[in-house]
């Protein structure tokens, strides 16, 4: 099968039965990318999803973008970025049209009380596989905990956590380096 069209495939699947947003797709997007069809490894993948984090945007498809484009540059890019966004697309000009005269019922308002808690559990299911896929051990557990303490207590902006530990990784691999 053509890739274009099993990466869009893939992405369009993903993209309209994911609920909860990018972080929710994460393992859909990895069973499907690096387990199955074995198109990136899992470092790769892992690496992807922390510039996709970094950047600017909407998550879901900025690793849609970067997926694609490591699988086959601008065009494969286009093409995850399109199956990624056209199922939201459609989803949430269908909800503006006709959810004003249902918003108001119990069993919506009940359906809607039921998704959270899943939308949570999707969330947190990633964050466990990647901590693990990251190496996270017991003295490097620290640094989410600081950040998402400096974060929620002092509200410091994540923007600020990134640089600084964009910057503190750069060091850190420099001193490693250059003691091997």
């Amino acid at each position: 099968m053509n890739i274009y069209l099993e990466s869009f495939g893939i992405f369009l699947k993903i993209g309209m039965f994911t609920i909860g947003g990018g972080y929710a797709m994460v393992p859909l997007i990895e069973d499907e990318i690096v387990d199955k069809r074995k198109w990136i490894s899992k470092d790769d993948f892992i690496d992807l999803l922390a510039i996709s984090q970094s950047a600017p945007g909407i998550f879901a498809v900025n690793i849609s973008i970067f997926i694609g484009y490591k699988l086959k540059g601008v065009k494969g890019s286009i093409i995850t970025a399109l199956g990624t966004v056209l199922p939201s697309f459609f989803i949430i000009l269908a909800i503006a049209m006709f959810f004003h005269n249902f918003q108001d019922y119990p069993v919506v308002e009940r359906i809607f009380k039921g998704i959270r808690p899943a939308v949570v559990a999707l969330i947190a299911a990633p964050t466990f596989s990647m901590a693990k896929s990251a190496k996270i051990n017991r003295y490097t557990i620290i640094i989410p905990i600081i950040s998402t303490l400096l974060i929620w207590l002092l509200g410091v902006s994540p923007i600020y956590i990134i640089i600084f530990a964009g910057v503190g990784g750069y060091i850190y691999g420099r001193i490693k380096k250059n003691n091997i």
